[in-house]
């Protein structure tokens, strides 16, 4: 897992040629590699868009409007989850638990972390980036 961080760190995601180097390095099969990329969230096989907007999912930020929040930023952004806005400029992507249960719902922006996120805290964020449609 490390190196397959490393990769995305250094890349923005995992080529498919990339994977046949990981499987060879680590003594393992592409189909191993593979595996490993797809199970996991986190890693990409496509580059994200410019910016990465993450909108926690877990229970917590569930029960304190995480799905109000996923919807209203694809409207805002133009895209759906688990999508890149045509234009490149950002990346939708739900993930399940951002350690900030306590100041639900949550969303990472660019790794940054933004908590108790309403529509209108969204909105202003998404205006900062310049990634409102």
């Amino acid at each position: 897992l490390p190196l397959l961080h490393a990769v995305q760190d250094a890349l923005g995601h995992i080529p498919a040629d990339a994977v046949a180097l990981i499987a060879e390095g680590l003594n393992l099969s592409r189909a191993e590699v593979h595996g490993v990329i797809t199970y996991y969230h986190h890693f990409r096989a496509e580059p994200a868009g410019r910016h990465v907007v993450q909108v926690c999912r877990a229970e917590a930020c569930q029960a304190r409007g995480a799905e109000a929040l996923m919807e209203h930023a694809e409207q805002a952004l133009g895209c759906a989850q688990h999508g890149t806005r045509a234009d490149g400029a950002v990346t939708l992507e739900p993930v399940y638990c951002l350690g900030l249960c306590a100041s639900s719902p949550a969303m990472l922006v660019d790794g940054t972390p933004h908590a108790r996120v309403t529509a209108d805290q969204f909105d202003r964020i998404a205006t900062q980036l310049k990634v409102l449609t």
